[in-house]
């Protein structure tokens, strides 16, 4: 749909842009915001890669393991299914544990190495499980401690406070989590009890 939907908007604007004379500042701003997408880029990229390098290692010593048995009882609680499971329970661990960092990106491959041990043990392969549905939502509400994306887009854009943002993205992501978590644990109830 959006690959639709994009040349439409890019049609429209050089027509709009032809009709009202404005065809020099549309190709201005194709080239300056090409150049701000590769700036961008560059920031992203050794954000991320500093965060991955972090996770490998903090993979590489006992931190991982300590976290997963601190986070235990939550996980218990939102994925009951994977109670007897360590190695799925310790990748939803990594992967809650990169998103409370804020690492986004970075938090993809593992968050899909977690989908991947759980769709091992889903019986119905063709059908999300209870604790595959409450994980795409916890990764959906994304609940952050430190938003290093939002962090490093407003400090590549000049903001004169990158970090403001802080307080904002706690108070969205602790009500998108408890929202979505509510709605999924009740769902999961209804669907047992049919």
């Amino acid at each position: 749909m959006l690959n639709k939907i994009w040349p439409i908007f890019i049609i429209v604007a050089y027509i709009y842009a032809i009709i009202n004379g404005n065809v020099d500042k549309i190709n201005n701003s194709i080239f300056e915001s090409t150049s701000s997408a590769v700036q961008l880029s560059i920031t992203f990229l050794g954000t991320i890669c500093l965060w991955n390098g972090i996770m490998k290692i903090a993979q590489s010593t006992s931190i991982i393991s300590r976290l997963t048995k601190k986070m235990k009882p939550i996980i218990n609680f939102l994925f009951p299914e994977m109670k007897n499971n360590e190695k799925a329970k310790e990748e939803i661990s990594m992967n809650i544990i990169a998103n409370l960092l804020g690492l986004g990106n970075a938090a993809t491959p593992l968050g899909l190495k977690a989908m991947k041990t759980m769709q091992a043990e889903n019986i119905q392969k063709d059908t999300v499980s209870n604790s595959m549905a409450m994980f795409i939502v916890l990764n959906t509400a994304s609940l952050q401690l430190i938003p290093t994306t939002v962090i490093a887009i407003r400090a590549s854009l000049n903001s004169a406070n990158p970090t403001q943002i802080i307080l904002p993205v706690w108070g969205a992501t602790i009500m998108a989590a408890i929202a979505g978590v509510t709605a999924t644990k009740i769902f999961i109830k209804r669907e047992k009890r049919k």
